[in-house]
């Protein structure tokens, strides 16, 4: 009798979000190596130095198997040469399902070349909507569930988006949310004794109170009026707070372009490592982001969270967790700072499944359709 063959599943990542989220579906799907073998695309859409041998031993998943280095471009190109590097990838993996997460370009560009190769498509993070259709990542997260054959959703308004666009409810799982999982694997991990730098230590004990900022949409960065607005609210709450703020690439070219001069009671910061960032996020009395995961990971810290945006496609964050939308109007920004000195701030509470399990549930689900 033969020896039946493994299903085989390739995970895709892009940019470094990706990679905590495909972390925890990394390794539950070694806890099930029997039935499911599985290969780790990196698309090098974002080319990043930390993307070493390093980096991924801390989040507990091998090197990819395969890296395309197709970073670069407007997004159009982008996209383009990712699908050209999937396309002849997939031709020498021969995946079974090929399984994406999030909204960056990569995500779309491989759902659409494994759907037109008549294979499987996954989506993690699937459903969620934010309604601005100026967000490239709108664009990416819709294109990508219209064709999907299998849906991961991280909270209630997911399914709820999905099913009003006509997908099937037996195509869609609620299973929670592989970066919860992740920050609780990390979390444990900083229990246990792991290292961060020495300039995050010394930081986090020279400001004993301070507040987490980052920023890198385009809506506040590419367009100077907003960017001055943003930056005047920051200057402003800083001096009752001080900001820790990992400036991003493109937020710091915007910066020096327009000659902006920020206050000394705001630390600027080159990019962190994940558990850098969240050594200073857990502890940190307010977040100030544009960034999705950001408002999800405050959530689950139990650390009130201010969004710079006027929208979020994770509502949860705001009708249950630590989130609130502030936009880009510098007074406001200020005032809800102000607001969280005097009463401790939003913290709001855990959402449905949101408890560390959630690549479980879907390694389960994949046992049960595909097994």
């Amino acid at each position: 009798m033969g020896v039946r063959e493994k299903f085989k599943v390739c995970i895709v990542a892009g940019a470094r979000p990706n990679f905590m989220k495909i972390a925890p579906i990394m390794r539950a799907l070694n806890d099930a190596s029997d039935v499911f073998d599985r290969c780790l695309v990196h698309t090098g859409q974002h080319y990043d130095q930390e993307m070493s041998e390093v980096f991924f031993k801390q989040l507990g998943i091998p090197t990819p198997d395969c890296y395309l280095n197709a970073g670069g471009g407007t997004h159009a190109e982008q996209t383009a040469k990712v699908m050209v590097a999937f396309e002849r990838a997939i031709d020498q993996i021969k995946p079974d399902l090929v399984l994406v997460v999030g909204d960056v370009n990569s995500t779309l560009a491989c759902a659409l070349v494994a759907k037109k190769s008549g294979i499987r498509v996954a989506h993690v993070e699937a459903g969620l909507r934010s309604g601005d259709w100026g967000m490239p990542e709108e664009v990416n997260r819709i294109a990508t569930d219209a064709i999907s054959d299998l849906y991961f959703v991280t909270e209630a308004s997911g399914r709820e988006n999905l099913l009003a666009e006509g997908k099937s409810d037996a195509a869609i799982h609620f299973v929670g949310h592989v970066m919860i999982d992740n920050l609780f694997f990390e979390l444990a991990q900083l229990r246990a004794g792991a290292s961060v730098s020495r300039e995050i230590e010394a930081i986090k004990e020279t400001y004993k109170y301070y507040a987490v900022v980052t920023l890198h949409r385009p809506a506040n960065v590419d367009h100077p009026e907003v960017l001055r607005q943003v930056l005047s609210g920051l200057s402003r709450a800083a001096l009752r707070l001080p900001m820790i703020f990992p400036v991003h690439p493109r937020t710091a070219k915007r910066i020096e372009s327009l000659g902006l001069i920020l206050p000394k009671s705001i630390h600027l910061l080159p990019p962190l490592a994940y558990r850098d960032l969240l050594f200073l996020t857990k502890d940190a009395v307010a977040v100030l982001t544009d960034s999705g995961g950001l408002q999800e990971e405050s959530t689950a810290l139990g650390v009130p969270c201010l969004t710079i945006r006027d929208n979020t496609e994770r509502p949860v964050t705001v009708v249950e967790g630590s989130n609130t939308l502030v936009g880009s109007d510098p007074e406001r920004i200020d005032r809800e700072v102000a607001a969280i000195l005097k009463n401790g701030g939003k913290r709001g509470q855990q959402p449905a499944l949101w408890d560390g399990r959630a690549a479980e549930r879907i390694v389960t689900v994949l046992r049960h359709q595909f097994i």
